[in-house]
């Protein structure tokens, strides 16, 4: 990631880059520069803490060396002026050597042993012996271990102690005269103290510099830590394509990653710059959306938000989370800004919806065919039925004693001028009134069983007719709930079958037991019972037994809550691995069979909150088909049922 501390070019026109320290300039700023000047190249790149020793190398070098030059201007030129000039020519090597050193050793040697050499020169040769134990030496012992360390510093101290305790009483005791007001004894005790206190100097500057150098090593090690902390984690923003930057309380960008820069410069046209707001000045109406996002989250609220940009033919889409960074004293100091990228999801949102659409076209279409289908396949279990009646009324016709009549008419028209001779004579004659009585006893046995028949028809027509009515509002559900005796349901329904029954040679078994009316749906039960009679009917002809045999059975359950009815029949039977998918819409064992009929009888079993279920030892040995209901019928549709006197 770039940040506010990394050197930057700035573009032309952008806004330039706020100050570390918030913008104002620091007091003096001039000095750095200059102390860096006379610093190599090497120098200048030592670590912060480095940096300032090798400063105040130089700043001490430079003050020494006005400080001299003023001097020697301001006193007339002695013996003890001399050495002070020498201790000038060190103090420019000093600063030459700076110039052009990698370490500090040789420059802060150079510089405390001149400083000390001067101090010594000026205490040796001037007339007055009291400079030995001048304040100033302390000076030196303390630059010496701040500027070499302490070993180096020790070597510095023990020369001055040295010199300064011994060399200089001796050095005075030695002369001829001596004009100081001060015994030479006394003096001599003087000087042993004031050495004593440059080692005493030298060691409180040396626990000082170790108690620095630790916390230093400690401090750079959390520094160490926090860099390579900060490394990874500029990594893992920096590689991540989600876009990435935080800002200060006066919006001005601090840190952006990759992504948010390559997004930028794709539609802004131009470098993120740390230290600029956020599409500015080249978008004032983006700046005026995100304006008052940016002030609410400086309020210190979260904000979340959707953005879409478009450039030419590229199009993005991003979601925008705004967090406040709160300080220690619980206020806003500045704000993330995570982007992420979801113009791939809104299309595929998009192409969703599209398709949701569609399956919802298809759905319904898909729907309005399975209702087609159940149509169908209703009407053509009924008009099976429908078929039979119509085949035996046709075969009653055909062999009708209709014609027989119709004879007699034309032989009594043939013999209308002669009647009473007709009758009276002629063979034929004489047995018509036989005739005719026997032919209206046959006639009136055609006619109770044609009516029979057509009653069939007409029960099968108006079956037909409820199951159309009842799906003519695609699939409103059920029609009216009513209290029905099932026994009663069920003899309907075998009569719709009964000729197909007689006529294949198939027992029916009654096993009622005693139950009591139940709250049902008329029509989709009996179109249950339809189809599991049917499937029995043609079960048994495909088997080949000789004793075909259906038995029905109602019973209640053990808690009398639900009604079961079973209809069971001893002919091909199920295969077991068939009985998990005998309810599947489309699956069937028969030749010409659709898979339509079970599944729908299961599905009204459902809506009646009902069950329906199948059991078979095998093939070749039957099927059990049960179904159960409640007695009261489907809760939800209780308050919708009629008794059977107000249906």
């Amino acid at each position: 990631m770039t940040s506010i501390s990394e050197p930057r070019s700035v573009a032309p026109g952008a806004a330039n880059p706020p100050e570390p320290d918030g913008g104002r300039r620091r007091p003096h700023a001039w000095l750095t520069p200059l102390l860096d000047w006379f610093l190599s190249e090497h120098l200048r790149k030592a670590p912060p803490t480095q940096l300032l020793r090798h400063r105040v190398l130089i700043g001490a070098t430079l003050f020494s060396l006005t400080f001299s030059v003023l001097y020697l201007l301001a006193v007339p030129f002695t013996r003890s002026e001399a050495s002070t000039l020498v201790t000038v020519v060190y103090y420019v090597v000093t600063l030459l050597q700076a110039r052009r050193a990698r370490t500090l050793t040789l420059p802060a040697v150079i510089l405390c042993m001149s400083v000390s050499v001067g101090h010594l020169s000026a205490v040796f040769l001037s007339s007055h012996p009291e400079g030995g134990f001048h304040a100033v030496s302390m000076l030196i012992p303390c630059c010496a271990v701040y500027l070499l360390g302490p070993r180096l510093g020790l070597l510095i101290t023990l020369f001055l102690f040295v010199a300064v305790g011994f060399v200089h009483p001796y050095y005075r005791a030695q002369l001829p005269i001596y004009n100081s007001a001060i015994p030479l004894h006394e003096l001599t005790v003087m000087h042993v103290t004031a050495a004593v206190s440059l080692l005493g100097v030298w060691v409180m500057s040396a626990l000082n510099s170790s108690s620095n150098a630790a916390a230093q090593e400690a401090l750079e090690r959390t520094l160490k830590t926090l860099r390579e902390s900060e490394g990874k984690l500029s990594t893992l923003v920096d590689s991540t394509e989600d876009l990435v930057c935080s800002l200060d309380t006066h919006k001005r960008v601090i840190t952006a990653n990759a992504a948010l820069r390559r997004t930028y410069l794709m539609f802004q046209g131009k470098e993120l710059v740390p230290g600029q707001r956020l599409y500015y000045p080249n978008s004032p109406e983006v700046q005026a959306r995100w304006d008052p996002m940016l002030d609410k989250c400086l309020a210190g609220q979260r904000v979340r938000f959707e953005e879409d940009y478009t450039q030419g033919d590229v199009r993005i889409v991003l979601d925008v989370s705004m967090s406040p960074i709160i300080g220690e004293d619980g206020q806003v100091t500045g704000m993330t800004i995570f982007s992420k990228d979801i113009t791939a999801r809104k299309l595929v949102e998009t192409r969703l919806g599209e398709m949701h659409r569609n399956l919802v076209d298809v759905s319904r279409y898909a729907g309005m065919a399975e209702v087609a289908t159940g149509v169908l396949h209703n009407v053509g279990n009924t008009l099976n039925s429908v078929n039979i009646s119509a085949g035996l009324l046709n075969d009653q016709l055909r062999h009708s004693r209709v014609s027989g009549l119709h004879k007699t008419a034309s032989l009594l028209r043939e013999h209308s001028t002669d009647f009473s001779t007709f009758l009276t004579t002629d063979s034929r004659g004489l047995t018509l009134p036989s005739y005719l009585i026997t032919l209206s006893e046959e006639l009136e046995k055609e006619r109770e069983l044609m009516r029979k028949e057509l009653n069939s028809l007409m029960e099968s027509v108006e079956h037909i007719k409820s199951i159309v009515s009842m799906q003519q509002q695609n699939a409103r559900a059920a029609g009216v709930v009513e209290r029905l005796p099932v026994p009663q349901l069920i003899e309907e329904a075998l009569r719709l079958n009964a000729a197909s029954f007689e006529r294949k040679g198939i027992h029916i078994e009654r096993e009622y037991g005693e139950v009591p009316p139940i709250f049902v749906d008329r029509h989709k039960l009996l179109q249950i019972l339809i189809n599991l009679l049917s499937n029995a009917r043609d079960s048994l002809l495909e088997s080949g037994n000789p004793d075909k045999r259906l038995t029905i059975r109602i019973r209640l359950s053990e808690g009398g809550e639900r009604l079961i009815i079973e209809v069971a029949d001893n002919g091909l039977g199920i295969a077991s691995e068939n009985l998990t998918r005998l309810f599947s819409q489309g699956f069937t064992t028969k030749k010409t069979g659709h898979g339509f009929g079970l599944h729908i009888s299961a599905l009204s079993a459902e809506e009646m909150s009902g069950h329906l279920s199948c059991t078979s030892e095998g093939p070749g040995r039957g099927a059990t088909f049960t179904l159960e209901l409640p007695v009261e019928g489907p809760s939800e549709k209780r308050e919708t049922s009629v008794s059977p006197e107000h249906a």
